[in-house]
C-alpha cells in the first residue's frame, strides 16, 4: 500500500511539474520569444496543453474574468499541493 501512496505523490509531483512548464511556455509563446513557426516548438506547446487543460477548464469556467491574467494554474497547483499534503498527513500514517 505504501508503494502505491509514493506513485501517486510522484505522479502528483510529475503533474506540478508540467503545470508549471506550461505556464512559462504560455507566457514565452505570448511574448514572442519562442519562435511559433517551429514544429517542435509547436509539438511541444501542443503537449503541455493537451495534458493541463482537461483540469484547468473547470476552474477556468468558475472563475472571474480579470482581464488578461489567467490565476488558474496557480490554484490547480494549490489544489494539487493539497491533495499531496493530505495524503503524506492523513492516509499515509494510517497505512504504516
Amino acid at each position: 500500500m505504501l508503494a502505491l501512496i509514493q506513485t501517486i505523490v510522484m505522479a502528483l509531483d510529475l503533474y506540478w511539474w508540467i503545470i508549471i512548464a506550461s505556464a512559462i511556455f504560455s507566457w514565452l509563446y505570448a511574448f514572442n520569444v519562442v519562435n511559433s513557426r517551429n514544429q517542435f516548438v509547436g509539438s511541444i506547446g501542443n503537449m503541455l496543453y493537451r495534458l493541463t487543460e482537461p483540469a484547468l477548464r473547470p476552474i477556468r469556467r468558475f472563475m472571474p474574468d480579470l482581464g488578461g491574467i489567467d490565476i488558474s494554474p496557480i490554484i490547480l497547483l494549490l489544489i494539487l499541493f493539497f491533495i499531496r499534503q493530505f495524503i503524506l498527513t492523513t492516509i499515509a500514517p494510517l497505512v504504516l
